[in-house]
């Protein structure tokens, strides 16, 4: 294992139905974060639903076709919003996994907390303090907008930084589980 990890390539997903914000970001913990690219999925609210997660799904395809990343970052859905609000965020992050799935693409979900925390240092940072601090970081010109887009950003950077850690603990509960004992059939419970 190196000091440096590699530089790797997210793609940020901020699940939305009606605004759903992607951002790409190359980057490793120690080194500079490069925006690849930003933008949001729109959707119009009075669409069916199956055409809006359709919409949603080309998007996303469209987006790993063209940046190619080695990994999707997902905000984790809270129950702090109302149920509808929850249930179309879900579905959205439901594409996205599927889309990553379908190319074998590592999807880690980071709640916004966690996002907050690891890129302002605080939990509780409003839209404006996490789009100044992605600006900073990635050395751009102007926030990224709209705040969806800014958002994602800070999910693929999120990732960047926290991955190698979660890596190395989820090997070392690998390490520290005890072998599974042999499975044994019994005669009949096979049909």
């Amino acid at each position: 294992m190196t000091f440096r990890e590699s530089a790797v390539r997210v793609l940020g997903v901020d699940p939305g139905l009606t605004r759903c914000g992607l951002g790409v970001v190359d980057g490793a913990p120690g080194r500079p974060l490069t925006m690849t690219g930003a933008g949001v999925l729109c959707t119009p609210a009075d669409a069916d639903l199956g055409h809006r997660l359709l919409l949603i799904e080309c998007g996303i395809e469209r987006w790993l076709d063209e940046y190619q990343p080695e990994a999707v970052a997902v905000e984790r859905v809270s129950s702090r919003y109302n149920v509808r609000t929850v249930m179309g965020t879900a579905q959205a992050s439901a594409v996205a996994i599927l889309c990553a799935a379908r190319r074998g693409l590592p999807v880690t979900w980071h709640t916004s907390s966690e996002v907050k925390t690891a890129v302002t240092g605080g939990g509780g940072a409003g839209k404006a303090r996490v789009g100044a601090t992605v600006t900073r970081l990635l050395r751009l010109d102007a926030p990224p907008e709209p705040a969806d887009a800014a958002d994602a950003l800070a999910l693929a950077i999120c990732h960047i930084w926290r991955a190698p850690a979660l890596n190395r603990l989820q090997q070392a509960h690998v390490a520290a589980r005890p072998a599974p004992a042999p499975a044994r059939l019994r005669k009949g419970t096979i049909r």
